[in-house]
């Protein structure tokens, strides 16, 4: 989840920036599922059923870091946070201050840094299944109804296991889904609100070498409803979907790794998932009408269930399950 920012020009169809691309999609109007009679199998899932969080498959990033994007809150393991009601996961972002580590784990190099805390007007929670769960190639999709307002920030992603090719983003970063400031005034928009969804990679080189490539579309449907993100990803191909409808491709050619010279690096190592609900930070605060706004906290992102699917026939490269053979 990394903010795409930086100097723009481009068309209608394409907004061209310093160091990617963000395009403008639309979403096609045919409806796709993973069967297993298509040789889909579901590998892995979560319908939190359960009276808590399973702590066999999920883990929280717990820092006041602010994720490398100034956002302002601090991720905690606390239930006010992060729990499960009504057979969804609610992750809730409180307008509290809220004190933790400086930084995440992999940036804590030095006992200064070990020892450093920090401050944020605002706490919330970062689910991961790192340690727990990672998949290379599948069908990943999570139906999540979105928190809105001026600042927020939910995101539905995926970071390498290992950083095999080096740090960010030479490793790779899925973003299955981000959105910010949904709900907020904007003339632009269908309905007069916001309403852009985005699915994007980052590759290329160690930061600020990064890359990135996007794609943008308003949400179908009414904002206060339940949807379904999904990314399919195969041995060179991503294809993003909401609620079925693919929106967003992607192939081998458009990206690269700066740690390889693969073909389909840094796209070919095992990814494990993350949810969580930022608030502010450089995305949301530089558009919409800027800033966050402190109204309606506590805010919530409800995830109704999480499932991850896997080509049976072809777990090696996932090529032999397209996406378009599953209608």
């Amino acid at each position: 989840m990394a903010a795409c920012t930086g100097g723009v020009s481009g068309d209608d169809n394409a907004i061209i920036k310093e160091n990617g691309i963000i395009n403008k999609g639309s979403v096609g109007s045919v409806e796709y599922k993973p069967k297993p009679a298509d040789g889909w199998a579901l590998v892995w899932s979560d319908e939190f059923e359960g009276a808590g969080i399973d702590p066999d498959k999920w883990g929280y990033d717990i820092d006041c870091w602010g994720g490398g994007n100034d956002e302002r809150q601090c991720y905690t393991d606390s239930p006010a946070n992060a729990s499960i009601h009504d057979g969804k996961l609610v992750i809730t972002a409180r307008r509290e201050e809220s004190t933790g580590p400086a930084f995440p784990p992999h940036m804590r190099s030095s006992e200064q840094r070990q020892n450093a805390e920090a401050t944020k007007p605002y706490s919330s929670a970062r689910m991961v299944t790192k340690g727990k769960a990672a998949w290379k190639y599948g069908w990943i999709e999570v139906r999540a109804k979105l928190p809105q307002g001026q600042g927020t920030w939910p995101a539905i992603w995926m970071l390498p296991e290992e950083n095999a090719y080096g740090t960010w983003a030479a490793s790779g970063e899925i973003d299955i889904l981000e959105a910010v400031n949904l709900g907020v005034p904007c003339a632009e928009c269908a309905g007069g609100k916001e309403n852009t969804i985005l699915g994007t990679l980052h590759f290329g080189g160690l930061w600020p070498d990064n890359k990135f490539a996007s794609t943008e579309i308003a949400q179908p449907g009414s904002l206060d409803d339940f949807h379904t993100y999904a990314v399919v990803w195969s041995e060179g191909k991503f294809t993003w979907l909401v609620d079925g409808k693919i929106y967003a491709e992607r192939s081998a050619e458009e990206w690269s790794s700066s740690g390889s010279s693969g073909v389909n690096a840094p796209f070919d190592k095992p990814f494990h998932l993350i949810l969580n609900f930022a608030v502010g930070g450089k995305l949301p605060e530089e558009r919409g009408l800027g800033g966050v706004s402190p109204a309606g906290f506590p805010k919530e992102m409800e995830i109704d269930w999480v499932r991850v699917w896997q080509c049976e026939a072809d777990t090696a490269t996932g090529k032999a399950c397209p996406v378009e053979g599953a209608k």
